[in-house]
């Protein structure tokens, strides 16, 4: 299983400022003054080694869209953020507009954030392929039918050539979906979210944002736990930091990355990986982030380590 993030971040897109990639040139002049980098591939070389991710690099702006491989003649996607125009991009220039797919879309829930790539999703507009929007909730292809009229779109759903079916998933049934097993849970998030358990060949991956979890209600910790027991990954709403989601930010839906480790070691899962990151958060901040929670889960560790990476658009996974 390979899983390819195409959109990282939550609420809305989050591009990179000409005020912050000059922030970066800056930093890295000073840091190479002296250093002979008259060619590219010492210039590359001195940029892999010197620099940290946050000063060479960046964890992107677009919002939630995952591929999940699963060596399959279809594509597999959870959610349909900004990240799915450039996924849909990639997936068209692989094959080319003239050779009709197979899109299967796990969507978590309706907020615009991660819908707001269907619009822009290039494989509608073309006749012969087929899109599959599944979901536990309820509103979905009101949603998505919503989104392509007038006066928010100019191309009306109708007009879309592609063949576009919708599914209704029940909670806490096993549905066979693009080549993998697929349960749906509920999760606390307003107007209603849902996480996915998605398993193929004895791996399992564990799809889960826009979630908040309480730690004094113990049940729907044991509940979480038992739903993300044994995953060799789990994606994790990581949106706030643990002081603010339980002070000014309770009740807003979302969840922590000191949250994501504390579930992660309860259900015995071997990968946690953080996502959905606060857009107000730059590249700098969510590496702080990252090392933090580096930090709590070396301490807090009583078993097996548990490994931690976090999310940025084109991070490639291998399950």
């Amino acid at each position: 299983m390979q899983v390819t993030f195409w959109g990282t971040r939550g609420s809305l897109p989050t591009p990179l400022t000409g005020k912050a990639v000059r922030k970066k040139i800056v930093n890295a002049l000073v840091k190479g003054a002296g250093r002979n980098l008259d060619t590219p591939e010492k210039a590359e070389e001195f940029c892999s080694k010197e620099l940290s991710f946050a000063e060479g690099g960046t964890f992107g702006g677009n919002t939630s869209c995952v591929q999940v491989d699963v060596g399959g003649p279809d594509y597999l996607l959870c959610d349909l953020g900004s990240g799915a125009r450039e996924f849909a991009l990639a997936a068209i220039g692989r094959h080319g507009p003239g050779k009709p797919q197979t899109y299967h879309v796990l969507l978590s829930h309706v907020h615009w954030d991660h819908i707001m790539g269907f619009p822009f999703f290039i494989p509608c507009f073309i006749p012969g392929n087929r899109i599959v929007l599944y979901s536990c909730h309820d509103r979905m292809e009101q949603a998505i039918r919503g989104q392509n009229h007038e006066p928010c779109f100019p191309v009306e759903f109708e007009a879309l050539g592609a063949k576009i079916e919708f599914v209704k998933l029940e909670i806490n049934r096993e549905y066979q979906i693009a080549g993998t097993k697929v349960t749906g849970t509920p999760q606390l998030h307003g107007n209603a979210s849902y996480g996915y358990r998605i398993e193929k060949d004895g791996k399992v991956l564990v799809y889960t944002t826009d979630a908040e979890h309480k730690p004094e209600n113990k049940k729907e910790m044991d509940r979480a736990s038992a739903f993300f027991k044994d995953a060799d990954l789990v994606i994790f709403d990581a949106m706030y930091s643990f002081a603010e989601s339980v002070s000014i930010k309770e009740d807003w839906g979302h969840s922590s990355n000191i949250m994501g480790v504390e579930l992660c070691q309860m259900a015995g899962a071997k990968k946690l990986c953080l996502f959905h990151h606060e857009p107000v958060y730059d590249d700098q901040r969510l590496e702080g982030v990252y090392d933090e929670t580096l930090r709590f889960e070396e301490i807090t560790r009583s078993g097996p380590r548990l490994d931690i990476v976090i999310a940025y658009d084109g991070l490639i996974l291998e399950l």
